[in-house]
Protein backbone atom coordinates (compact mmCIF):
# COMPACT_ATOMS: atom_id res chain seq x y z
CA UNK A 1 0.00 0.00 0.00
CA UNK A 2 1.05 3.30 -1.45
CA UNK A 3 0.75 6.45 0.46
CA UNK A 4 0.98 9.76 -1.48
CA UNK A 5 -0.19 12.78 0.20
CA UNK A 6 0.13 14.44 -3.16
CA UNK A 7 -2.61 12.80 -4.38
CA UNK A 8 -4.46 11.07 -1.23
CA UNK A 9 -6.03 14.16 -0.10
CA UNK A 10 -8.22 12.25 2.40
CA UNK A 11 -4.73 10.80 3.72
CA UNK A 12 -3.13 14.50 3.82
CA UNK A 13 -6.33 16.05 5.58
CA UNK A 14 -6.70 13.29 8.02
CA UNK A 15 -2.86 13.41 9.35
CA UNK A 16 -3.13 17.26 9.38
CA UNK A 17 -6.04 17.20 11.86
CA UNK A 18 -4.99 14.14 13.56
CA UNK A 19 -1.67 16.43 14.46
CA UNK A 20 -3.76 19.41 15.48
CA UNK A 21 -5.72 17.40 18.11
CA UNK A 22 -2.44 15.61 19.46
CA UNK A 23 -0.85 19.10 19.92
CA UNK A 24 -3.87 20.61 20.95
CA UNK A 25 -4.45 18.17 23.74
CA UNK A 26 -0.96 18.10 24.68
CA UNK A 27 0.30 22.08 24.99
CA UNK A 28 -3.41 22.85 25.79
CA UNK A 29 -6.30 21.15 26.62
CA UNK A 30 -4.25 18.94 29.21
CA UNK A 31 -2.02 21.34 31.12
CA UNK A 32 -4.70 23.55 31.51
CA UNK A 33 -6.99 20.41 33.00
CA UNK A 34 -3.96 19.83 34.81
CA UNK A 35 -4.04 23.22 36.35
CA UNK A 36 -7.57 23.87 37.10
CA UNK A 37 -7.56 20.24 39.47
CA UNK A 38 -4.11 21.44 41.36
CA UNK A 39 -4.45 25.18 41.37
CA UNK A 40 -6.10 25.76 44.95
CA UNK A 41 -7.42 29.42 46.12
CA UNK A 42 -5.31 31.45 48.35
CA UNK A 43 -5.94 30.40 51.95
CA UNK A 44 -7.41 34.11 52.72
CA UNK A 45 -9.67 33.85 49.77
CA UNK A 46 -13.73 33.36 50.26
CA UNK A 47 -16.18 31.81 48.32
CA UNK A 48 -18.20 34.04 46.28
CA UNK A 49 -21.91 33.97 47.11
CA UNK A 50 -24.39 33.34 45.17
CA UNK A 51 -25.60 37.15 44.48
CA UNK A 52 -21.68 37.59 43.74
CA UNK A 53 -21.54 34.63 41.02
CA UNK A 54 -24.65 36.05 39.21
CA UNK A 55 -23.30 39.16 39.03
CA UNK A 56 -20.07 37.75 37.40
CA UNK A 57 -22.17 36.53 35.34
CA UNK A 58 -23.94 39.95 34.37
CA UNK A 59 -19.86 40.97 33.76
CA UNK A 60 -19.32 38.81 31.49
CA UNK A 61 -22.80 38.61 29.71
CA UNK A 62 -21.91 42.67 29.27
CA UNK A 63 -18.24 42.38 27.78
CA UNK A 64 -17.51 43.84 30.68
CA UNK A 65 -13.69 42.09 29.99
CA UNK A 66 -13.70 43.43 26.91
CA UNK A 67 -12.38 46.68 28.38
CA UNK A 68 -11.51 46.11 32.08
CA UNK A 69 -8.48 43.32 32.67
CA UNK A 70 -7.87 41.54 35.93
CA UNK A 71 -4.52 41.07 36.05
CA UNK A 72 -1.88 42.96 37.16
CA UNK A 73 1.44 42.57 36.14
CA UNK A 74 4.46 42.99 38.06
CA UNK A 75 6.00 46.28 36.41
CA UNK A 76 5.70 49.88 37.80
CA UNK A 77 2.76 50.93 35.66
CA UNK A 78 0.70 48.77 37.44
CA UNK A 79 1.92 49.11 40.88
CA UNK A 80 -0.72 51.11 41.91
CA UNK A 81 -3.84 48.50 40.96
CA UNK A 82 -2.50 46.23 44.20
CA UNK A 83 0.16 43.73 44.07
CA UNK A 84 0.83 40.82 41.03
CA UNK A 85 -1.69 38.39 39.87
CA UNK A 86 -0.94 35.03 41.24
CA UNK A 87 -2.62 31.69 39.74
CA UNK A 88 -4.60 30.99 42.92
CA UNK A 89 -6.61 34.86 42.28
CA UNK A 90 -8.56 32.83 40.07
CA UNK A 91 -9.28 29.43 41.39
CA UNK A 92 -12.61 30.23 42.65
CA UNK A 93 -13.85 30.77 38.77
CA UNK A 94 -15.49 27.91 37.95
CA UNK A 95 -17.40 26.51 34.18
CA UNK A 96 -21.00 27.83 34.57
CA UNK A 97 -21.96 24.55 32.79
CA UNK A 98 -20.93 21.60 30.63
CA UNK A 99 -21.10 23.59 27.73
CA UNK A 100 -19.35 26.83 28.81
CA UNK A 101 -16.04 27.50 29.60
CA UNK A 102 -14.95 28.70 33.03
CA UNK A 103 -15.18 32.55 32.34
CA UNK A 104 -12.51 34.49 31.16
CA UNK A 105 -11.56 37.79 33.01
CA UNK A 106 -8.36 38.17 32.45
CA UNK A 107 -9.14 40.59 29.69
CA UNK A 108 -6.34 42.46 27.19
CA UNK A 109 -7.60 46.02 26.62
CA UNK A 110 -7.41 48.66 29.56
CA UNK A 111 -10.07 51.16 28.15
CA UNK A 112 -10.86 51.37 31.71
CA UNK A 113 -8.75 50.62 35.26
CA UNK A 114 -8.14 46.59 35.94
CA UNK A 115 -10.32 45.99 38.46
CA UNK A 116 -8.51 42.73 40.07
CA UNK A 117 -8.61 45.13 43.68
CA UNK A 118 -11.47 47.64 43.23
CA UNK A 119 -13.09 46.31 46.16
CA UNK A 120 -10.46 47.54 48.23
CA UNK A 121 -9.75 50.49 45.70
CA UNK A 122 -13.35 51.50 45.82
CA UNK A 123 -15.58 50.11 48.24
CA UNK A 124 -18.33 52.07 48.19
CA UNK A 125 -21.61 51.06 47.09
CA UNK A 126 -23.29 53.90 46.56
CA UNK A 127 -20.01 55.02 44.02
CA UNK A 128 -20.63 51.90 42.15
CA UNK A 129 -24.12 52.82 41.27
CA UNK A 130 -23.70 56.05 40.30
CA UNK A 131 -20.60 54.93 38.37
CA UNK A 132 -22.71 52.83 36.48
CA UNK A 133 -26.20 54.48 35.79
CA UNK A 134 -23.85 57.52 35.00
CA UNK A 135 -20.29 57.50 34.93
CA UNK A 136 -19.85 61.36 34.40
CA UNK A 137 -21.72 61.66 37.94
CA UNK A 138 -18.52 60.48 39.35
CA UNK A 139 -16.10 61.26 36.46
CA UNK A 140 -16.62 64.15 34.15
CA UNK A 141 -14.20 62.97 32.01
CA UNK A 142 -15.08 59.12 31.50
CA UNK A 143 -15.46 57.09 28.32
CA UNK A 144 -17.04 54.55 30.07
CA UNK A 145 -20.96 54.38 28.25
CA UNK A 146 -24.10 54.09 30.49
CA UNK A 147 -25.83 51.17 32.02
CA UNK A 148 -28.99 53.17 33.01
CA UNK A 149 -31.04 50.61 31.43
CA UNK A 150 -30.23 48.43 34.81
CA UNK A 151 -31.90 50.36 37.10
CA UNK A 152 -35.53 51.46 37.71
CA UNK A 153 -36.90 55.25 38.01
CA UNK A 154 -39.57 55.24 40.85
CA UNK A 155 -41.50 58.17 41.64
CA UNK A 156 -42.28 56.34 45.11
CA UNK A 157 -39.99 54.46 45.70
CA UNK A 158 -40.38 51.96 48.81
CA UNK A 159 -38.93 52.89 52.31
CA UNK A 160 -36.39 49.64 51.65
CA UNK A 161 -35.68 50.45 48.20
CA UNK A 162 -31.83 51.08 47.68
CA UNK A 163 -31.61 55.07 46.26
CA UNK A 164 -28.95 55.89 43.61
CA UNK A 165 -27.85 59.40 44.97
CA UNK A 166 -27.38 61.12 41.22
CA UNK A 167 -26.46 64.30 40.87
CA UNK A 168 -28.66 67.30 39.34
CA UNK A 169 -27.76 67.32 35.68
CA UNK A 170 -27.18 63.44 35.29
CA UNK A 171 -30.05 61.75 35.88
CA UNK A 172 -33.83 61.56 35.63
CA UNK A 173 -35.65 64.75 36.31
CA UNK A 174 -38.49 63.56 38.05
CA UNK A 175 -38.34 60.36 40.39
CA UNK A 176 -35.50 58.08 41.70
CA UNK A 177 -33.11 56.17 40.29
CA UNK A 178 -33.58 52.69 42.33
CA UNK A 179 -30.87 49.58 41.13
CA UNK A 180 -32.54 46.40 39.61
CA UNK A 181 -31.71 42.78 40.67
CA UNK A 182 -28.99 42.64 37.71
CA UNK A 183 -27.34 45.67 39.44
CA UNK A 184 -27.10 44.99 42.61
CA UNK A 185 -25.44 41.67 41.61
CA UNK A 186 -23.17 43.27 39.48
CA UNK A 187 -21.57 45.64 42.33
CA UNK A 188 -21.84 42.89 44.67
CA UNK A 189 -19.27 41.24 42.43
CA UNK A 190 -17.50 43.92 41.67
CA UNK A 191 -16.86 44.81 45.60
CA UNK A 192 -15.70 41.29 46.36
CA UNK A 193 -13.02 41.66 43.61
CA UNK A 194 -10.18 42.07 46.66
CA UNK A 195 -6.85 40.61 46.43
CA UNK A 196 -6.43 38.06 49.18
CA UNK A 197 -2.65 37.53 50.85
CA UNK A 198 -0.40 34.96 48.64
CA UNK A 199 1.63 34.07 52.09
CA UNK A 200 0.84 33.84 55.64
CA UNK A 201 1.52 37.38 56.37
CA UNK A 202 -1.25 39.55 57.81
CA UNK A 203 -3.51 41.23 55.56
CA UNK A 204 -3.03 44.53 56.90
CA UNK A 205 1.01 43.68 56.08
CA UNK A 206 0.06 42.32 52.76
CA UNK A 207 -1.45 45.00 51.49
CA UNK A 208 0.93 47.68 52.88
CA UNK A 209 3.64 45.56 51.27
CA UNK A 210 1.91 44.94 47.94
CA UNK A 211 0.66 48.80 47.31
CA UNK A 212 4.26 49.42 45.55
CA UNK A 213 3.20 53.30 44.32
CA UNK A 214 2.75 53.71 48.61
CA UNK A 215 5.84 51.85 49.87
CA UNK A 216 7.99 53.90 46.91
CA UNK A 217 6.58 57.07 48.10
CA UNK A 218 7.29 56.26 51.93
CA UNK A 219 11.38 55.31 51.12
CA UNK A 220 11.06 58.92 49.49
CA UNK A 221 8.90 61.31 50.74
CA UNK A 222 5.42 60.64 51.34
CA UNK A 223 2.99 61.98 48.45
CA UNK A 224 -0.18 62.80 50.37
CA UNK A 225 -1.39 64.37 46.70
CA UNK A 226 -1.30 60.71 45.27
CA UNK A 227 -2.49 58.71 47.88
CA UNK A 228 -5.52 61.29 47.87
CA UNK A 229 -5.50 60.49 44.11
CA UNK A 230 -5.54 56.85 44.76
CA UNK A 231 -7.65 56.35 47.36
CA UNK A 232 -10.10 59.19 47.45
CA UNK A 233 -10.55 61.62 45.00
CA UNK A 234 -12.96 59.19 43.17
CA UNK A 235 -15.25 60.19 45.27
CA UNK A 236 -14.32 63.50 47.08
CA UNK A 237 -12.96 64.62 43.46
CA UNK A 238 -9.50 65.76 42.18
CA UNK A 239 -11.12 69.57 43.43
CA UNK A 240 -12.00 68.42 46.91
CA UNK A 241 -15.92 69.57 46.55
CA UNK A 242 -16.99 65.97 46.36
CA UNK A 243 -20.57 65.05 44.68
CA UNK A 244 -24.00 66.70 45.87
CA UNK A 245 -25.95 64.63 48.10
CA UNK A 246 -23.56 61.88 47.15
CA UNK A 247 -19.73 62.11 48.94
CA UNK A 248 -19.16 65.11 51.19
CA UNK A 249 -16.77 68.10 50.21
CA UNK A 250 -13.24 68.32 52.15
CA UNK A 251 -13.00 72.13 50.76
CA UNK A 252 -14.26 73.97 53.64
CA UNK A 253 -15.06 70.80 55.79
CA UNK A 254 -15.30 71.30 59.72
CA UNK A 255 -13.55 68.37 60.35
CA UNK A 256 -10.55 68.55 58.23
CA UNK A 257 -10.44 72.87 58.75
CA UNK A 258 -10.40 71.72 62.26
CA UNK A 259 -7.30 72.94 64.71
CA UNK A 260 -8.14 69.55 66.75
CA UNK A 261 -7.57 66.93 63.68
CA UNK A 262 -8.73 63.71 65.76
CA UNK A 263 -11.88 63.37 64.35
CA UNK A 264 -10.43 63.94 60.46
CA UNK A 265 -7.79 60.92 61.91
CA UNK A 266 -10.86 58.59 62.90
CA UNK A 267 -12.56 59.19 59.80
CA UNK A 268 -9.68 58.44 57.55
CA UNK A 269 -8.79 55.45 59.83
CA UNK A 270 -11.95 54.26 60.24
CA UNK A 271 -14.72 55.35 58.28
CA UNK A 272 -18.11 57.41 58.54
CA UNK A 273 -21.37 56.84 57.60
CA UNK A 274 -25.29 57.69 59.05
CA UNK A 275 -23.50 61.39 60.24
CA UNK A 276 -24.94 64.80 58.82
CA UNK A 277 -22.56 66.53 57.57
CA UNK A 278 -22.99 70.76 56.75
CA UNK A 279 -26.53 69.81 57.21
CA UNK A 280 -27.03 67.67 54.67
CA UNK A 281 -27.31 64.04 55.07
CA UNK A 282 -25.16 61.70 52.75
CA UNK A 283 -26.58 57.81 51.98
CA UNK A 284 -23.03 56.66 50.96
CA UNK A 285 -20.42 54.50 53.63
CA UNK A 286 -16.85 56.65 53.76
CA UNK A 287 -14.59 53.38 53.78
CA UNK A 288 -12.27 52.56 56.76
CA UNK A 289 -8.30 52.87 55.06
CA UNK A 290 -7.03 51.79 58.83
CA UNK A 291 -5.92 48.45 57.35
CA UNK A 292 -4.67 49.64 54.25
CA UNK A 293 -2.87 52.64 54.96
CA UNK A 294 0.40 53.19 57.23
CA UNK A 295 0.55 55.66 60.50
CA UNK A 296 2.54 57.65 58.06
CA UNK A 297 0.54 57.61 54.97
CA UNK A 298 -2.55 58.25 57.12
CA UNK A 299 -0.54 61.44 57.51
CA UNK A 300 0.30 62.42 54.41
CA UNK A 301 -3.06 62.83 52.68
CA UNK A 302 -4.73 64.15 56.19
CA UNK A 303 -1.95 66.69 55.74
CA UNK A 304 -2.63 66.75 51.94
CA UNK A 305 -6.16 66.91 52.56
CA UNK A 306 -5.66 69.91 55.06
CA UNK A 307 -3.74 71.89 53.55
CA UNK A 308 -5.49 72.08 49.79
CA UNK A 309 -8.80 73.94 48.17
CA UNK A 310 -8.15 76.53 50.51
CA UNK A 311 -8.39 74.70 53.76
CA UNK A 312 -4.88 76.22 56.23
CA UNK A 313 -5.67 73.95 59.30
CA UNK A 314 -2.02 72.13 61.34
CA UNK A 315 -1.16 69.55 59.64
CA UNK A 316 -0.55 66.16 62.03
CA UNK A 317 2.26 63.43 62.53
CA UNK A 318 2.41 59.75 62.10
CA UNK A 319 2.92 59.96 65.72
CA UNK A 320 -0.53 61.60 66.29
CA UNK A 321 -2.05 59.15 64.01
CA UNK A 322 -0.87 56.04 66.12
CA UNK A 323 -1.78 57.51 68.92
CA UNK A 324 -5.14 58.10 67.65
CA UNK A 325 -5.35 54.50 66.07
CA UNK A 326 -4.37 53.02 69.91
CA UNK A 327 -6.44 55.37 71.59
CA UNK A 328 -9.47 54.22 69.16
CA UNK A 329 -8.71 50.52 69.30
CA UNK A 330 -8.89 50.72 73.34
CA UNK A 331 -11.93 52.20 73.57
CA UNK A 332 -10.30 55.50 74.55
CA UNK A 333 -11.34 57.83 71.86
CA UNK A 334 -10.08 61.67 73.33
CA UNK A 335 -9.90 65.13 71.93
CA UNK A 336 -6.72 66.74 72.24
CA UNK A 337 -7.34 70.18 74.41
Amino acid sequence: MKFNLHEDHKLLFGLAFSGYLILSLLIAVMPALWVQDNNKPLPASKPMTKLQREGLHVFINNGCQYCHTQQVRPIKMDANLGRPSAPGDYARLHRRNIWQQTPAVLGSERTGPDLSNIGKRQPSATWQYMHLYNPRSVNKKSIMPSFSWMFKVEKNPPKNATVVPIPKGYGPKNGSVVPTHRAKALVAYLLSLKQAPVNNQGATSQNAASDTSMANAAKKKLNGASIYANKCASCHQSDGKGVPGAFPPLAGSPAVSSNNPTEHIRIVLYGLHGKKIQGEDYSSVMPAWGKQLSDQQVAAVINYERTSWGNDAPTVTAAKVKKVRQDTSLGKIQSDK
